[in-house]
């Protein structure tokens, strides 16, 4: 096919797809009514264009301070110098597949230290260009959004109705979904991850007469059949206190962890998990004194533990070092829990070795041992391993994994059985103990 004649049909092809100018009269006279009540129930103006109609509303301003120097040195954050743009939707579903259309969008920027909000509402689907062309004239192309789950569901929701209606999405500089920050940091100490939970759990914030999330969807679409628009009234408020706690939120994370005088007053189990932030972006340095502000200056001596089958559940695989050992996955213990005073000084040796202080992972380690539950057999065992391959020292790996055997004997004769980890300390005992007599015999021959 010569490309002539491919540019023809091509261009055929966009001819015979090409949407609709705009709405027809009929459609512009329905819309016009929907628009005129839906503006008067929740106080809005109308915005008319090409396009069709679409309803503005925009709350009050609030008093909102957030440092954005500050801000900026938490692990995830934005650059001080970028606008945000705080957004959420309200859809007529669940999906973001193409019968799903965003109705309600709700915005919020900073103006110094006020937080200034717009809402922009559809008063009738086949407005949706216009709804989609005024809310590209609100996102900057220098800005962060800033939203929650945005990136799994409004955003992606949004980019679908553009490409859907032959627009393109508005072009920005970058995305901060702060769901993925509340799990890594807050989960360990909430019932779960949702924006309300987070309102009332964290930043202490009740809501009135709000309207759940699955009513949301039902009123819209009630509004369109028969004109009812008071009861959207609720779903404007329910939007902006949902585009509020983005605000809020971030607020509340700059003023407790921008710098060490306040994670002093940190949940230590939040510093825990903002290490691991931390240590995602390769920050060790900074991810180490973030806990060792949890542990503080406490000195901790582990001891035996009478429940300490809670410190095993189902999330890491305990590395015994050598060859992994084919296993059934009920019989391999785990090495993971909530953030207990014990398992952030496990972060804390895991940190150690990872920057070079073997030394000091060592001696972190050590102390770990002092029990007589799993983690002191664990513990003994990554003291053998720096000890050999780290700080050279086979007698004093080899007087390590003795302990740890020893240990886990002991727990043996308990009805504690890990057969994984006798074979790893088995193996791991004869290679020291054929490495201990080598050196001894080339010490004897240089003699």
């Amino acid at each position: 096919m010569s490309g002539a004649t491919l540019e023809r049909r091509l261009a055929n092809y966009r001819a015979a797809v090409r949407p609709p100018a705009g709405p027809s009269a009929a459609e512009r006279t329905r819309s016009a009514t929907l628009a005129s009540l839906m503006a008067e129930a929740v106080d809005g103006e109308i915005v008319d264009s090409d396009l069709g109609a679409v309803v503005r509303c925009e709350p009050l301003t609030v008093v909102l301070p957030l440092d954005r120097h500050r801000l900026s040195h938490i692990p995830g954050q934005p650059p001080p110098d970028v606008p945000l743009v705080c957004l959420d939707t309200e859809t007529t579903g669940l999906a973001t597949a193409a019968g799903t259309m965003a109705f309600l969008v709700g915005l919020g920027w900073w103006e110094a230290d006020r937080f200034r909000q717009a809402q922009l509402l559809l008063p009738d689907q086949p407005n949706e260009p216009a709804l989609l062309a005024l809310l590209e004239a609100h996102i900057p192309k220098t800005a962060w959004l800033v939203t929650y789950n945005g990136r799994g569901f409004d955003w992606p929701l949004l980019v679908a109705r553009y490409r859907m209606s032959r627009r393109d999405p508005p072009i920005h500089a970058g995305h901060l979904d702060l769901l993925p920050f509340v799990r890594r940091v807050f989960k360990h100490r909430m019932t779960d991850a949702r924006l309300r939970t987070v309102e009332t759990e964290l930043l202490g914030v009740a809501r009135h007469e709000d309207v759940d999330g699955w009513e949301i969807p039902g009123r819209y679409l009630d509004f369109l059949r028969s004109g009812l628009a008071e009861p959207l009234l609720a779903v404007v408020r329910h939007n902006r206190e949902d585009v509020r706690s983005l605000a809020r939120l971030l607020a509340h994370v700059e003023g407790q962890f921008a710098d060490e005088d306040s994670r002093r007053l940190a949940h230590r189990g939040d510093l825990a998990g903002l290490s691991r932030a931390y240590s995602r972006e390769r920050r060790l340095d900074e991810a180490l004194g973030c806990l060792e502000t949890a542990i503080g200056a406490s000195s901790v001596r582990f001891g035996p533990d009478p429940d300490d089958d809670l410190w095993w559940t189902p999330l890491r695989p305990v590395d015994y070092g050598g060859k992994r050992q084919p296993s059934s996955p009920a019989a391999i213990p785990r090495q993971d829990s909530p953030w207990t005073e014990e398992r952030i000084f496990v972060e804390r040796a895991r940190l150690l070795r990872r920057l070079g202080r073997y030394a000091a992972a060592a001696e972190a380690w050590e102390a770990l041992a002092a029990g007589i539950g799993p983690i002191a057999v664990v513990a003994w065992i990554e003291v053998a391993k720096l000890r050999e391959h780290r700080l050279g020292d086979l007698a004093g790996a080899f007087a390590a994994a003795g302990r740890a055997r020893d240990l886990a004997d002991r727990r043996r004769r308990m009805g504690r059985i890990d057969p994984p980890l006798d074979r790893a300390l088995a193996i791991r005992l004869q290679r020291l103990m054929r490495r201990l007599d080598a050196a001894t015999s080339r010490t004897v021959r240089v003699s």
